[in-house]
């Protein structure tokens, strides 16, 4: 299934499932990242721009590109972009918990709270305003556990959860490359595509690092195991011979396993194939 194909899957599954469930109007966060980036666009082509509501949740590590992007890109899609800061919400949890927490409010404790502050301002808004609120969370960090409970796992459906993240890029060419071909401006920011990507929730934190491997390397991992069937050991020989080790490759695998539990309530997304 090509890149645009894909895309298309994932747009009209989003749509569909909102309109069965009987909303006419979506909510997403809008981080300036380019999985939001990418839900964005799929939100504004299944409903129109004017039924698309994006909210930038700022935190205490967020960085001016990312709030500019995703201003850039809510300007280009015409959809409705609000800016609500949860600096305030955040710190009065960590100045609540700090005593109950060896009086550092650190770590992941710290970072969780900050994606649980971002979904207590999305939720509300859905409830307020009757719009569904889309997920915007991919295949390859929800193997791994990347993501977390209560926090961006929430939301109605997920269009891009069945995508790995090198798939979360070729859709967003994809889309760019779309645009162009018609004569209009590409709707997701190249600094999207081209920036390292980070959660933001600690100081100069990157995705990849945090992860310790590379989105390219990861992927090959996930969809040689989960979706082509092959072992660890066929993995190093084949695919990824001289790239990593059998054992590197099934501690991977042993990690993903583990996160089933995170999995279980994630929200559904569209089913698309790999190979």
């Amino acid at each position: 299934m090509e890149a645009q194909e894909k895309y298309d899957v994932c747009t009209r599954a989003l749509g569909d499932y909102a309109r069965n469930a009987g909303f006419t109007d979506v909510l997403l966060g809008l981080s300036g990242g380019i999985d939001s980036g990418l839900v964005a666009a799929m939100c504004a082509d299944a409903f129109g721009s004017d039924h698309v509501h994006a909210c930038l949740l700022p935190g205490p590590y967020s960085s001016d590109h990312s709030i500019a992007d995703a201003r850039e890109e809510a300007e280009t899609l015409g959809v409705q972009a609000e800016v609500i800061s949860i600096g305030g919400p955040y710190e009065a949890f960590a100045s609540l918990l700090a005593p109950f927490c060896d009086d550092e409010f650190a770590g992941m404790a710290s970072q969780n709270t900050q994606a649980r502050c971002r979904m207590v301002c999305l939720m509300a808004l859905s409830n307020h305003h009757g719009w569904m609120l889309v997920n915007t969370g991919n295949k390859s960090e929800a193997m791994m556990g990347y993501s977390t409970l209560y926090g961006d796992t929430a939301g109605a459906f997920a269009p891009i959860g069945g995508l790995y993240k090198t798939d979360v890029y070729a859709l967003a060419r994809a889309r760019n490359a779309q645009a162009v071909s018609a004569g209009r401006k590409p709707p997701i920011p190249e600094n999207m595509l081209s920036k390292p990507p980070s959660a933001e929730l600690a100081p100069g934190q990157q995705d990849e690092t945090a992860l310790g491997i590379d989105y390219a390397t990861l992927d090959q991992i996930l969809i040689g195991h989960f979706e082509q069937g092959l072992s660890a050991a066929e993995l190093a020989e084949g695919p990824l011979a001289g790239q990593r080790t059998q054992k590197e490759i099934a501690d991977v695998l042993v990690r993903a396993e583990r996160q089933a539990f995170k999995r279980a309530v994630e929200p559904p997304y569209p089913q698309v194939r790999f190979y």
